[in-house]
């Protein structure tokens, strides 16, 4: 065999094991200790941040939207309606995106303005108190979380629907309330919100 060939043979020998070996380790050894230091220490995160009702069932994940909408998708005012969703048909982890729409997008003017006489109609309020999150969706469409300013607009329309007190309503829209106003954001998360007014009233 020429000096050449047997040089290489040996190389694609050594490139084969290599190969085999990162494939072991990178593809199968590293996922698996990940995956099982996650279940250990952080099981909640690790499964998806599942939210469960008081019965134990499975009712969504913390860190995803829901639309709290009736069968021909109007929106129900026993709860808190979340920021709308550009995701596929609406908080579609397969389908996380915006809209892609710029500012000045006349599509996009137009179902903001829309949005807004929607929300301040079914929130009894004035189109000026509607804030920038009731009308337009976040970059991923998957949000679970409204600003405060967003939730306050609702604490009547809620507790009206459900027949309790608004302080009541307002209560829990702190208890949910997360965020230091100068370190990050305050935000409500909606779907823990809307869980906390079922459990109220069950």
């Amino acid at each position: 065999m020429p000096q050449s060939l047997r040089l290489i043979t040996r190389q694609s020998a050594v490139a084969l094991r290599a190969m085999v070996l990162l494939t072991v380790v990178l593809g199968l050894v590293y996922p698996l200790a990940l995956t099982g230091i996650g279940q250990v220490l952080f099981p909640w995160q690790a499964n998806g941040s599942l939210v469960h009702d008081a019965s134990g069932q499975v009712v969504g994940s913390k860190l995803i939207g829901q639309a709290f909408v009736d069968a021909d998708g109007a929106p129900l005012p026993q709860y808190f309606q979340s920021r709308p969703s550009a995701a596929g048909d609406g908080y579609d982890g397969s389908a996380s995106s915006g809209s892609n729409l710029g500012p000045n997008n006349p599509d996009l003017v137009a179902a903001i303005a829309e949005r807004r006489a929607a929300v301040a109609e079914f929130n009894g309020v004035p189109e000026s108190e509607v804030p920038a999150d009731a009308v337009t969706a976040s970059s991923s469409g998957l949000d679970p979380e409204i600003s405060t300013a967003y939730a306050a607009i609702q604490v009547d329309r809620v507790a009206a629907a459900r027949g309790i007190e608004p302080s009541r309503v307002a209560d829990l829209v702190k208890e949910n309330t997360s965020g230091i106003g100068y370190l990050s954001e305050v935000r409500v998360n909606v779907v823990e919100l809307n869980l906390a007014l079922d459990e109220l009233e069950g």
